[in-house]
């Protein structure tokens, strides 16, 4: 594996890397911001969220040094920088600009030969491919696939038991809740903010937010009819999805919750889903890798409508898959 670029060195950015090294799957070999590179490594050494890194943490005027490993630094505020002189062909994009083709395509044009996108496209158009560990990598094609998009945190947390579900039950229809911790497209205080909901304090409200994760299913499974709506609440990270689906086939919650613990140890969601089987609340689930915690408790039905709870901390386990599926594409193309 040769070179991997990251542009954007935000929440999910930092724990990106933190990843990757920990890990020893890879050093990314150049980072990409707008901020000053002091202060971006500091907010990497000490993480309100997830603590101190445990290892060394310096710089030069134009690398990050972690743990003796060097990445260049690269202050993008005057463009995208030029990923062919610098030899990276996969570019990681944590900005939030890659969600439309043009913001992805500019990596391309600037030298890189794959973008992966680390939030949900806005269009189908807008992305060659929608891919998520577990759920449909082996659909990547390297000849076709070029931008390709995670979805989101809340996308890979109900993709995991609608996989489950859809193959072992079928979905006639559905609909789920998130209650998400907030993030930084909110205020902190009160103030006007292009959504009107997102103009009070994050820390103080419950806000009604929209959620782009049923799209991003509906470009993997053509014909889910499944959606849904997010609540942000004053929790830092950690977030929990209901699901509440119509099932095709008849099923009990002990036939729906023998399910979700066969998934968990065998077959392609191991690591990516896992299941709960006490009381918990979202102190748990704070630094767990996993795309998906299901809440077997939780497990509910009423008639034929099944209602099922898939914590996930929307930040470090959606990392781990970023780093993941990079892993992945990097080693399909040989980069």
């Amino acid at each position: 594996m040769k070179t991997i670029g990251l542009y954007g060195f935000g929440r999910i950015g930092r724990q990106f890397t933190r990843i990757a090294l920990d890990r020893g799957l890879f050093v990314p070999a150049a980072v990409a911001d707008i901020k000053d590179i002091n202060t971006l490594a500091a907010l990497f050494s000490v993480d309100t969220n997830y603590g101190f890194w445990k290892k060394s943490v310096t710089t030069n005027q134009q690398s990050f040094v972690f743990d003796n490993n060097s990445i260049q630094y690269i202050n993008s505020a005057s463009g995208i920088p030029d990923w062919g002189k610098l030899g990276v062909e996969l570019v990681v994009d944590c900005s939030g600009r890659g969600t439309k083709r043009e913001g992805a395509q500019a990596h391309i044009d600037r030298g890189a030969k794959y973008v992966l996108v680390s939030a949900p496209s806005k269009t189908l158009e807008d992305c060659d491919a929608v891919l998520l560990k577990g759920i449909n990598l082996d659909r990547f094609d390297p000849t076709q696939h070029f931008i390709i998009s995670m979805g989101s945190c809340t996308t890979n947390a109900l993709a995991a038991p609608i996989k489950v579900i859809r193959e072992q039950f079928g979905i006639e229809y559905g609909m789920f809740s998130t209650v998400h911790s907030y993030t930084n497209s909110q205020s902190l205080t009160d103030q006007p903010m292009s959504d009107r909901r997102d103009s009070w304090a994050a820390a103080e409200n419950i806000i009604p937010s929209s959620s782009g994760a049923a799209k991003a299913l509906q470009f993997i499974w053509k014909d889910l009819k499944v959606t849904g709506k997010a609540y942000r609440v004053p929790t830092r990270t950690g977030s929990i999805a209901e699901l509440n689906l119509v099932t095709t086939k008849p099923c009990s919650v002990e036939e729906v919750n023998l399910a979700f613990r066969k998934a968990a140890t065998e077959g392609e969601l191991v690591g990516v889903m896992d299941v709960l089987e006490d009381k918990w609340t979202s102190a748990r689930i704070v630094g767990d890798p996993h795309s998906a915690l299901i809440d077997l408790l939780l497990t509910a039905k009423e008639g034929n409508l099944l209602s099922v709870a898939s914590w996930y901390d929307n930040e470090w386990g959606f990392s781990c898959r970023l780093v993941e599926v990079a892993e992945f594409i990097a080693k399909a193309v040989e980069i």
